[in-house]
């Protein structure tokens, strides 16, 4: 099995220090970020490869030196930091923290949208609903509450949503130009950036946006700004509650979407895309599957954010293992006509069409 995970990997006392890392990873998690807000990291990442001591440390950090000892105890603990001397040296994990965006959107993303909700992920899977979300306020999913989250944590939500899609889109742009497409429906269209994409390297694209109706009025503005709003337009729609939807365009695109839904839900929207579309028409989705991560890091970053789906966004949904969405193309009439891996940061795109 891929990463190893048909066999055990440590050592007892590598696996004892391995369960207490999980035992004490939620204060651990917020010793970091303390001291990446009052800047340690930043300082002793400043002082280069001979570091800097407790004294001159204290002179830089607004808390009192007992605050700073305690945090680099616990950095030294966790690798984070080392230390030669009486100085203080940042390590390999300390320069991913500052400097790697994957991390840095990944770590906002787990403070200022799931720590405080986390607390109750064993209701919401006991559940299946997002019990987790009243930290935000009350509603059935995320998604119609994204425009009136607090400032930080819309912030961080979108950063951590576009960071992945961003870089999967020029990645995915040839195989899209190769269907030569002329009209475009970008189902979950969200902030409307892959329509944007589209009209700047398709000029030739006319693009449909079909979300819900807050997602398309973000999208509308977003999209008025960039001066695209003779070639992209949108409609309202449930994807749930819809019978049938319009069929003009040649391509059917969904990017990062379906893995915000059940597998049942994600059949029911496939079955009204397949009676819908003209049997010509091209389906592409690209999404995230765990199982198709070129690192472990990929993989473990995918399950824990499968989390964030349980506990926040619909309580029923996660990024799935392929074959699941193999397994839902099948069943809604579908065949995978190409299936490319390693776009972006780990996306896949599947081209089908009606079997």
């Amino acid at each position: 099995m891929r990463y190893g995970f048909n066999k055990e990997i440590y050592t007892a006392l590598e696996a004892v220090t391995e369960a207490q890392k999980i035992a004490f990873a939620p204060i651990l998690f917020q010793a970091i970020i303390a001291m990446k807000n009052h800047g340690i990291l930043s300082h002793i990442d400043q002082a280069g490869k001979n570091g800097i001591n407790l004294d001159d440390l204290t002179k830089k950090v607004s808390l009192s030196n007992y605050a700073i000892e305690l945090l680099l105890d616990v950095a030294l603990s966790m690798r984070v930091i080392y230390q030669q001397d009486s100085n203080y040296i940042l390590g390999k994990i300390g320069h991913f923290l500052l400097h790697d965006k994957m991390t840095e959107v990944n770590l906002n993303f787990s403070q200022d949208i799931c720590y405080q909700s986390m607390f109750f992920l064993q209701e919401a899977l006991e559940k299946g609903e997002p019990s987790g979300l009243k930290v935000f306020g009350e509603g059935k999913t995320i998604y119609p509450m994204l425009q009136s989250l607090p400032k930080l944590a819309k912030k961080s939500w979108f950063e951590f949503d576009h960071f992945y899609s961003d870089h999967s889109f020029p990645a995915a742009l040839p195989y899209i130009s190769e269907l030569k497409p002329k009209h475009i429906y970008d189902i979950g269209g969200n902030t409307g950036k892959w329509a944007i994409f589209c009209a700047k390297n398709l000029q030739e694209t006319q693009v449909t946006i079909l979300d819900l109706p807050e997602q398309i009025a973000v999208a509308k503005e977003n999209i008025k700004q960039a001066g695209y709003d003779d070639r992209i337009d949108g409609v309202s729609v449930n994807l749930l509650n819809a019978e049938i939807l319009p069929n003009q365009a040649d391509v059917w695109w969904m990017s990062q979407f379906l893995d915000c839904f059940s597998s049942e839900q994600i059949v029911q929207i496939l079955k009204l895309i397949h009676r819908s579309m003209n049997d010509d028409a091209t389906v592409c989705i690209m999404d995230l599957f765990w199982d198709r991560q070129n690192f472990e890091a990929g993989a473990l970053s995918l399950n824990a954010s499968s989390l964030y789906f349980t506990c926040l966004a619909n309580g029923n949904s996660r990024f799935y293992h392929s074959k699941v969405f193999y397994q839902c193309l099948n069943e809604a009439g579908f065949h995978v006509e190409k299936d490319i891996d390693g776009l972006g940061f780990g996306h896949t795109l599947l081209i089908c069409k009606k079997r």
